[in-house]
């Protein structure tokens, strides 16, 4: 069984959640090759090569893969797929928006959000905001699924993989072009990466308020920057801050919610967090059941008192 991971990258750099799903892949085959498309993304590739257990890296350049146009990148993966028995992607943002087109062009069911792999054809994925876990077992012959990143531990590195040249397609054809994008620059870790993530709620009340109370306290803590779905309607904090169901989905080592009730969309994508830290001055709010430490205080008071007591250890 030949498994192909599609990688998720920067051009320079494979990303963590590449390395997740070639802890998946592994567990279907030891012949797992990795896909680097993209445009100017040799490093990309060198870091690919870099994962114990991927055969071989294939890399995959032309301007109409270097924004990630999930039309060119399906014709990228299609023109292999001959190849391979199981097709592997990171459910991400990008992957979520290329998976379903190659399991619609293959004419196979996806299998999304994978967190446990059973056997060639058996996986185990969540249902219902993760309430329920599901049992698939498919019966077609090619395998395509998303595999959610936080569910597997990342392979290491000490591979040695050799990296080879693959056709790219010029366009993405006609139904797709680049228009524009806008680039939000942070110093602070990319959230679905993150060790420690600080999220606020709708009960912060304004986007003032929001970045008065928890960008102090997530510099402090060296952390990321969440929030609720509540908090990003309201325009408190922007879309790519959202965690939850219809967000993203994070495990960091540490979650601090300051202000969020704990809504079953927002649990979907926090609860496998290692330590969950709640404050919430409403001492009912649903959050408080998947909490390790709760806090039932208003944040206004709170907040400030940690942060001082961070800055009193050093912090």
């Amino acid at each position: 069984m030949a498994v192909l991971v599609l990688a998720d990258h920067d051009n320079a750099h494979a990303r963590d959640t590449t390395h997740k799903t070639v802890t998946a892949a592994l567990q279907l085959s030891s012949d797992v090759d990795v896909l680097v498309a993209g445009e100017g993304a040799k490093g990309a590739a060198d870091s690919a090569a870099k994962i114990a257990g991927v055969r071989k890296v294939l890399l995959a350049e032309s301007p109409a893969l270097g924004k990630g146009i999930a039309e060119a990148t399906t014709d990228a993966v299609l023109a292999l797929a001959g190849g391979y028995d199981a097709i592997l992607i990171p459910a991400t943002s990008a992957g979520k928006n290329i998976a379903p087109r190659i399991a619609a062009k293959l004419d196979v069911a996806q299998i999304s959000d994978v967190i446990q792999v059973l056997g060639p054809k058996t996986f185990v994925r969540p249902i219902y905001a993760g309430n329920a876990l599901e049992t698939v077992e498919t019966a077609d012959a090619k395998l395509v699924a998303t595999v959610r990143g936080t569910a597997f531990k990342a392979a290491p590195e000490g591979g040695s993989a050799a990296v080879e040249a693959v056709g790219a397609p010029a366009h993405a054809g006609r139904s797709a072009s680049f228009v524009s994008e806008e680039v939000v620059k942070s110093n602070r870790p990319e959230l679905t990466a993150a060790k420690i993530v600080v999220s606020g709620g709708r009960a912060l009340g304004s986007a003032d308020e929001f970045k008065k109370v928890i960008e102090p306290l997530a510099d402090k803590l060296g952390a990321a920057v969440g929030a609720s779905r509540a908090a990003v309607d309201a325009g408190y904090a922007p879309n790519d801050y959202q965690v939850g169901q219809t967000g993203k989905v994070v495990a960091p080592d540490l979650y601090v919610a300051v202000g969020i009730s704990g809504a079953i969309q927002h649990l979907a994508g926090m609860k496998d967090s290692k330590v969950i830290v709640a404050i919430n001055k409403d001492a009912d709010a649903p959050i408080f059941q998947v909490a390790d430490y709760g806090l039932v205080q208003d944040y206004k008071v709170a907040v400030p008192e940690l942060i001082d007591a961070l800055t009193a250890i050093g912090k």
